[in-house]
């Protein structure tokens, strides 16, 4: 993801509220949110080129999710997949500190990351590019391609509508309609992060548009007190044309059923959150 807006533990009826937006050039081969074959508890989008993910959950509540973190002077071909750390915890019984704690030593050979962890009890974010890892306490909380609310002009105005948006659930229309905000923000208020200024100009709204690349889904789950899990997709094209929308809902597997709802007959080829 290029952005992650996460409220946790802050609605009574949905302790885990999260809006995001994946990033990528449209070139990218990447399967669309589903339960995977080969570890049928998670659902989550595929990386077609890499075969990890940037974001899912799992029929037991666990959640993961991931940014990169833009410095292309620190950047190096060849290394690890940082998909493979979000599909590694949601494929695993790991506590997210545990988690974090085993992944430490070798986050480093990985490109920069942000990555939240959670299983319902608690949620922790870490980076390989500064800072400890840190467990959440309740509040809402933003992350681009820099570090966990670093002020950069889509984050805080993703978080305050995120908020505002909270009093609408079950409803999630103000949620999706966050992620498709495409303004872009004054130069003066741009990050410098080793880009062009015209890239930073793309890259400084939420919902990025461009011919070769730009925002592939729109992503909000949410996770009632009961344990009823929400998780719908909505898949962007080229010239931000509408893709499939998914809609997934369950409890577990005892006492849910899985199944998505394609309201759409445009087929779809997403790929991961990569900053050009």
């Amino acid at each position: 993801m290029c952005l992650i807006l996460v409220a946790w533990r802050v609605h009574p009826d949905y302790p885990l509220v999260v809006a995001a937006n994946r990033d990528e050039f449209f070139a990218r081969p990447t399967a669309p949110a589903a339960f995977w074959k080969d570890a049928p508890q998670v659902l989550a989008g595929r990386d077609l080129e890499a075969g990890g993910t940037w974001m899912g959950v799992t029929r037991t509540g666990r959640f993961a999710a991931l940014t990169n973190f833009r410095d292309p002077a620190q950047n190096r071909s060849g290394a690890p997949s940082r998909g493979a750390l979000v599909a590694d915890f949601l494929a695993g019984e790991e506590t997210p500190h545990t988690c974090l704690e085993r992944i430490a030593p070798r986050a480093s050979q990985c490109n920069g990351y942000n990555l939240l962890v959670g299983d319902g009890e608690t949620l922790w974010w870490a980076s390989n590019m500064g800072g400890e890892p840190r467990r959440l306490e309740s509040g809402v909380y933003g992350i681009s391609n820099h570090l966990l609310d670093t002020p950069w002009p889509k984050v805080g105005a993703g978080k305050t509508a995120l908020a505002q948006a909270l009093d609408s659930l079950p409803d999630d229309e103000a949620l999706f309609g966050l992620l498709q905000d495409d303004g872009i923000h004054p130069d003066e208020h741009l990050p410098q992060t080793g880009i062009s200024l015209d890239w930073e100009r793309l890259l400084s709204s939420a919902f990025v548009k461009s011919p070769d690349y730009g925002t592939r889904s729109s992503t909000v789950l949410s996770i009632g007190r009961d344990g009823w899990v929400g998780f719908d997709e909505q898949t962007w094209l080229q010239g931000a044309q509408r893709g499939p929308r998914l809609h997934y809902r369950f409890t577990s597997p005892a006492r849910g059923t899985e199944s998505p709802v394609d309201r759409s007959d445009a087929p779809s080829s997403d790929a991961g959150c990569r900053p050009p």
